[in-house]
């Protein structure tokens, strides 16, 4: 996977969840923060519809409490003069606009009714809020649940208006009920009394509340704002005795009002039963509303009903749907629109990168002339003009390479050359000794000769033979052969290549010691190749040791692998140059004593031969080189 598609895969996944956080937090916003900021608004709706509620209760006290003003009606209330009353609360029961008046006798028995003038002598004191008033002799109002008898007594087209077929409604809690026919009213007694003061009865009226639509609807008017969504109100007003719809401008799909259904389950549980406050969406017939509900008590304190106010939903839904759409369209067009960006900016910011690349190809294809060339602002400038230096010490040290390796190429020649001069001298020094070796043999034989004689002859023959040994052994090492690795005994590897650093004149002051253990496993190689590892480390270890000293080479075996050590007590190196020893044309010699590459070559011949080559060194106190190489078993003896 490439970088450029790393980082581009990288950034779409943050933007994907930048963007995804956004949305969410946004959504939740819309829907806990601005519903329920519209929640609230209908919280306060309530406040407000309550008030209308109880202004329209106060209404009925403030009319039977100017009607009581007329003395007369207290003395015809005590007289028990129906007439007079007639007189007297016919004209004023029509003004009032109430459902139903009473004159109620101090003993709790209807007098006169306007509107019922035939119906009389029943006893109304059980009501609560006659029971109320005669007790204190003061105003009382409130709501009350009349049953259909009392609405009867009262006036005998309540008991219609009253009575409800239940209508089944969804979310509603299960009952068996079918009908109802008690009534829900608002009502006020208020005391009369004679010119004198005195105590003379009471003016008990008030309306039904059931079909009776001009309170919601007046309340919806002032309360909720007059908007329509697809045909239908988006505000509704209810009342509820008990959970049933009494009154209402909550239309059901029949397009009428939709009394005598029912309250939710859930609603119906936590305002009629538990008496508390219900403020969040509610099932509302047929559809969801925004809604809030209070209960309705009887001057009891007993919860007969419950006020509601609430919000179509549907419409609030679709606006915080468009939002959200608009809000994932915009949403996508920033990703969309950023991730656009982001595609030109990595392509703006990888481009040295490309260009990195092509020029490294180009240099491994051989051209170290190639360079990146641009020098992109920060980071990656940077790395640009390293990358440039970079292919600039390449092609410095290629160029010493090769200036290095013509110099070797010429020294090998050289050397080559002086090898060859060297075998046809060496053989032309051969043929004599051989003569001198073979004539000293013949003399050392003759009868004649005294001890003294044969003496020297054997001192010309050891002498002869030691000559003839070393110019066998200098055309052994300087005869070129292929590189051929068999298995081999090391120590006599070493012996060989020591016999020839002995009779090196750099050596005169320097002493050579073996310390070879017998019996070691014998490794694969090329003798050729490992004696110039060997030749390599003693005439370094010689360099080193210009006023002489010692060199021991030992030998030794470790789990299958054969273990040689050149040591010498000679100025050792320093700790600085311990890791850099090895590198091609690394040299602390001055110019002209070395090319820097014997270790070099060293290291790379045993590492053809699967072994490695360490060192220990301490300034001052000289160095030991170790190499291990794995042995070989061939079936024979190491001699």
């Amino acid at each position: 996977m490439t970088i450029r598609l790393k980082l581009t895969l990288g950034a779409i996944a943050i933007l994907l969840m930048a963007n995804s956080l956004l949305s969410l937090v946004s959504m939740v916003y819309v829907e806990k923060v601005w519903l329920g900021e519209i929640q609230d608004r209908v919280r306060l709706d309530l406040k407000s519809a309550r008030a209308a509620y109880n202004f329209r209760i106060n209404d009925i006290t403030r009319f039977l409490e100017a009607v009581a003003l007329d003395d007369r009606i207290g003395e015809a209330s005590l007289a028990a003069d129906r007439s007079a009353l007639a007189g007297l609360l016919d004209d004023a029961y029509k003004a009032g606009g109430m459902d139903f008046l009473t004159v109620v006798a101090p003993g709790g028995n209807a007098l006169y009714r306007p509107n019922n003038p035939l119906r009389h002598g029943d006893n109304v004191g059980g009501d609560l809020l006659v029971a109320e008033a005669i007790h204190s002799r003061q105003p009382a109002s409130g709501t009350l649940i009349l049953s259909a008898q009392r609405l009867a007594a009262e006036d005998q087209d309540l008991g219609p208006r009253a009575r409800f077929d239940i209508q089944p409604t969804p979310a509603a809690r299960r009952t068996d009920e079918k009908t109802r026919n008690d009534g829900m009213v608002l009502a006020a007694a208020v005391p009369l009394t004679t010119e004198n003061g005195q105590f003379a009865g009471l003016l008990y009226g008030g309306r039904l509340l059931n079909r009776s639509y001009d309170i919601v609807d007046k309340i919806k008017q002032v309360v909720l704002p007059q908007q329509r969504y697809r045909g239908r109100e988006i505000g509704a007003v209810t009342i509820f005795q008990g959970d049933l719809r009494v009154s209402t401008n909550v239309i059901g799909r029949d397009g009428s009002r939709a009394v005598g259904t029912r309250l939710s389950e859930a609603v119906y549980n936590e305002v009629l039963q538990k008496g508390l406050v219900w403020a969040e969406p509610a099932f509302v017939v047929d559809n969801w509303y925004i809604s809030a509900y209070e209960p309705i008590r009887d001057p009891a304190g007993k919860i007969i009903g419950a006020l509601y106010v609430g919000l179509l939903q549907s419409p609030f839904l679709e606006q915080k749907n468009a939002f959200t759409v608009v809000l994932l369209v915009m949403v996508t067009v920033a990703t969309a629109s950023s991730l656009l960006l982001l595609y030109l900016a990595t392509m703006r910011v990888l481009r040295p990168i490309g260009r990195i690349i092509d020029m490294s190809r180009t240099v491994v294809a051989g051209d170290l002339s190639a360079r990146v060339g641009i020098r992109a602002p920060g980071e990656m400038g940077d790395l640009c003009r390293a990358v440039d230096e970079m292919a600039d010490a390449v092609a410095q040290r290629e160029d010493r390479l090769k200036a290095a390796t013509r110099q070797q190429i010429g020294r090998s020649e050289k050397l080559a050359s002086l090898g060859r001069l060297a075998a046809g001298v060496a053989h032309e020094i051969n043929n004599p000794l051989t003569g001198v070796l073979t004539f000293s043999h013949l003399l050392r034989d003759k009868a004649n000769m005294d001890e003294q004689d044969k003496q020297d002859l054997d001192l010309i023959i050891h002498e002869t033979s030691r000559a003839a040994e070393i110019v066998r052994g200098l055309l052994d090492f300087a005869r070129e052969r292929a590189a051929m690795k068999e298995p081999l005994d090391i120590n006599d590897c070493i012996r060989r290549t020591l016999k020839l650093i002995r009779n090196q004149k750099s050596y005169d002051r320097i002493t050579i010691s073996e310390e070879l253990q017998d019996g070691l496993p014998e490794v694969d190689g090329d003798m050729n190749q490992l004696q110039q590892v060997l030749l390599n480390l003693s005439l370094n270890a010689c360099e080193a040791m210009p006023e002489g000293g010692k060199i021991v080479v030992r030998t030794a075996s470790d789990n299958g692998n054969v273990l040689v050590r050149v040591s010498d007590n000679g100025c050792g190196i320093k700790r600085e140059h311990l890791e850099q020893i090895y590198e091609p044309f690394f040299s602390t010699k001055s110019a002209g004593k070395g090319t820097g590459l014997g270790l070099s070559v060293s290291y790379g011949i045993v590492q053809q031969h699967g072994g490695t080559i360490e060192v220990e060194s301490e300034e001052g106190n000289g160095t030991t080189f170790t190499i291990v190489l794995p042995g070989c078993y061939s079936g024979r003896k190491p001699t």
